[in-house]
């Protein structure tokens, strides 16, 4: 029977075993999520998650770990870095001929990567305590990682809603193990956002509809990724040449001096990903896109979500020959979705 010293230097070596595989920070959480959960029923409530329907299928699931894995304690949660060195967003956002991917979707799927990690650390939590209860999560299940990881000293939940690390910026993403072992918690990250609101101020869609607060609605990641229709009218024109997420709000902060490039070579760009001629991107067949996007998450959008978003960076642009040929090769698609965003792009580069 471990007693409580035990479950102490347990914590502290599953940190040293999650640095060793390659997290740059670890941290443990309890289970309390009594203020998260108000604020993600109020969230709800205004419907400020849209489409977003599995935010509200799992009831408390979600904000209560216990109900969602019977038996858990502790959360172990974990920060893997994604900044590429020499990153050229700025410029490719400048250039509306290009067109412009999220910098944690334009390498390999981290879902994958993170995954296998959390798999490895808890098999050599196992191999020192023998079997344990445990369930390892990236982004795969109803689980509340934001507020988890402020509660486990990883970062605080900024203005923009996205964790930020004193020590890292905004620029990773985040994985969580469930356990059952009793482990002591670290301190609760507290906010340092203070007066700034860099991140509301340069919002292009005016997302973030208060201090804390995004209307995922009007968000351009929503936008281009999660919403499955046609996106409306009066925040075209506010994507501009992004067409898979966008990182003004996170890339605004200050917090990102302190940020260091990511050592995982599998997160690096793939696919010319870091800033692609539109056109190109926007002749590749579904059969170019499955391909190129193999282990990508872009992936899960699918080709027709693909074209839309890119029809509408396109119209965003300047009304040359070229970008009138190019939306003219889609005008007749299969797709109502592409044929109607085509036709909005080629009215918009006509007026």
């Amino acid at each position: 029977m471990l007693q409580q010293s035990d479950f102490t230097a347990l914590a502290e070596q599953i940190k040293q075993w999650g640095t060793t595989l390659g997290f740059q920070h670890v941290g443990i959480a309890d289970t309390d999520l009594t203020i998260a959960e108000a604020r993600l029923e109020r969230w709800l409530a205004a419907g400020h998650h849209g489409e977003m329907a599995y935010m509200a299928r799992h009831g408390l699931k979600r904000s209560r770990p216990a109900q969602l894995v019977p038996g858990t304690l502790s959360v172990i949660s974990v920060r893997l870095d994604y900044l590429q060195a020499d990153d050229q967003s700025a410029q490719v956002l400048a250039d509306e001929r290009l067109g412009f991917v999220s910098r944690y979707a334009r390498g390999r799927d981290y879902h994958k990567l993170m995954r296998k990690r959390l798999q490895q650390l808890a098999a050599r939590v196992e191999l020192h305590v023998g079997d344990f209860g445990y369930r390892v999560f990236v982004d795969s299940a109803p689980v509340l990682e934001k507020p988890l990881a402020q509660k486990a000293g990883l970062g605080w939940q900024g203005k923009h809603s996205n964790l930020v690390a004193r020590n890292g910026g905004c620029w990773f993403f985040l994985g969580e193990i469930y356990t059952d072992l009793p482990l002591p918690a670290d301190r609760i990250e507290r906010d340092h956002c203070g007066s700034c609101q860099a991140c509301i101020d340069c919002c292009p869609s005016e997302a973030i509809v208060a201090p804390y607060q995004v209307d995922a609605r009007r968000c351009i990641s929503y936008l281009t990724i999660e919403l499955e229709g046609s996106i409306p009218l009066a925040l075209r024109a506010a994507i501009g040449n992004r067409i898979y997420g966008c990182d003004d709000c996170l890339a605004a902060c200050p917090w990102n001096r302190f940020a260091q490039p990511t050592p995982e070579s599998d997160l690096l760009p793939r696919n010319g990903l870091d800033g692609t001629a539109l056109a190109d991107l926007f002749a590749w067949s579904e059969a170019d896109f499955l391909r190129r996007l193999e282990g990508s998450p872009i992936r899960r959008i699918g080709h027709l979500r693909w074209l839309r978003n890119i029809a509408v960076a396109l119209g965003n642009g300047k009304p040359e020959r070229s970008a009138l040929q190019t939306l003219a090769t889609r005008s007749s698609h299969p797709s109502e979705l592409v044929r109607e965003h085509v036709a909005w792009a080629l009215r918009r580069l006509g007026e």
